[in-house]
C-alpha cells in the first residue's frame, strides 16, 4: 500500500501489542488457576497512574514500572481477598474493581495532567540494529517489549515443565481434587492473582510511560477487556496469546497508518476496527462449544470452599 512502510508497520506492531500482551499473559496464569478476573482493566489503569507518578517523582522509568507492578498487584490482592477468602462472586467483584480502578486513577492523576515522564530509552543492540529490515523490526525497542516476549516464554515453560505449573493447572481443572491431594488451593490462587495483577500493572504503565507518554484519564481505553479476549482467543496457551496480541497490535497500527496515508475510509470505522476484530474472533472461537469446553480450565469462575 502506498505510503505505508512494512518495516515501520511491523516495528510499531510490537510496541502496540506490548501492553495487552503483558496483561493477557498475567491473566492466562490467573485463569489457569481457575479464577476469572474481570478487573484487568482497573488493574491496568491503576498501574498506569502508579507507574507514571513514581517515574515522574523519582525520575526513573525503572522504578516507575516497579511501582506499576506493585499498584496492580495490590488491587489484585483486594480482588483475591474478596473472592478467595470472603467467597464473593468473581464476575461482580472484578467489575467492581474495574470501576474502582478507573475512579482511583482519575483522582490520583489530577495533578499529573500535562506532565511529561522521564523517557524510557531503547536497548542498544549495536551492529544488530543496523541489519536491513530485521534490525529496525526486531532490535530497536525498549526493554518492556522484550520483557513481554520473555514473560510469554517463561509462563509457557512454567506451565509445561515445572511441578508448580502442573499444580496450578490441576487447581484450575479441579480444585476439589487438588484440595483432596493436600494442595493449598486458596494460597495458589492468591499467588496467581497477584502475578496477574502485577503484569496488568506493567501493561498499564507501558501505555502511560512509553506509548503515549503522558497521563490521560481512562487512557487504557478498554485494553484490559481486549487482554481478557486474547486469553480466550489464545485458548489459554501463552504462544497463541502472543500471536493474538501481535494480530491486534497490527490492526491497531494499520488503521493509524491508513488514516495517515489518507485512505478514503471513515476515521470512526478505522478506530473501531481493532475492537470489531476482537469481537469477531471471540464469536468464531466460541462457535464450537465443545472445543471451548476442552480448552477452558474446568473450574474457571467457580467458587472454592474447603469443607475439611
Amino acid at each position: 500500500m502506498a505510503g505505508i512502510s512494512l518495516e515501520l508497520l511491523l516495528a510499531a506492531l510490537m510496541v502496540a501489542a506490548t501492553p495487552i500482551l503483558l496483561a493477557a499473559i498475567g491473566e492466562t496464569v490467573v485463569e489457569k488457576s481457575g479464577v476469572l478476573n474481570l478487573g484487568v482493566e482497573g488493574m491496568m489503569i491503576t498501574g498506569a497512574i502508579c507507574g507514571f507518578a513514581v517515574a515522574v517523582e523519582t525520575g526513573s522509568p525503572t522504578l516507575g514500572f516497579l511501582g506499576a507492578a506493585l499498584g496492580g498487584a495490590v488491587l489484585s490482592l483486594i480482588f483475591a481477598f474478596l473472592t478467595q477468602v470472603l467467597l464473593s462472586n468473581q464476575v461482580a467483584t472484578g467489575l467492581a474493581l474495574t470501576l474502582f480502578g478507573l475512579g482511583f486513577s482519575a483522582l490520583i492523576g489530577q495533578s499529573y495532567a500535562g506532565v511529561k515522564p522521564p523517557p524510557t530509552g531503547d536497548i542498544d543492540f549495536g551492529p544488530l540494529s543496523d541489519i536491513p529490515f530485521i534490525g529496525p523490526v526486531v532490535f530497536s525497542h525498549d526493554i518492556m517489549v522484550y520483557v513481554g516476549i520473555l514473560a510469554t516464554a517463561a509462563v509457557w515453560a512454567f506451565l509445561r515443565y515445572t511441578r508448580a505449573g502442573l499444580i496450578l493447572k490441576a487447581v484450575g481443572e479441579s480444585h476439589d481434587a487438588a484440595h483432596a491431594l493436600g494442595y493449598k488451593v486458596v494460597r495458589i490462587r492468591i499467588l496467581a492473582i497477584a502475578f496477574g495483577g502485577a503484569m496488568a500493572g506493567l501493561g498499564g504503565a507501558y501505555i502511560s510511560l512509553v506509548r503515549v507518554p503522558q497521563w490521560t484519564e481512562g487512557m487504557t481505553a478498554g485494553a484490559g477487556w481486549i487482554a481478557l479476549a486474547l486469553v480466550v482467543f489464545g485458548a489459554w496457551k501463552p504462544w497463541r496469546v502472543l500471536i493474538g496480541a501481535w494480530l491486534f497490535g497490527g490492526i491497531t497500527v494499520l488503521q493509524l497508518n491508513l488514516q495517515a496515508a489518507g485512505i478514503a475510509v471513515p476515521v470512526e470505522l478505522l478506530s473501531m476496527s481493532p475492537y470489531l476484530v476482537t469481537i469477531l474472533v471471540l464469536v468464531i472461537m466460541s462457535a464450537d462449544k465443545r472445543r471451548a469446553a476442552l480448552n477452558a480450565p474446568a473450574s474457571l469462575g467457580r467458587v472454592f470452599h474447603a469443607t475439611s
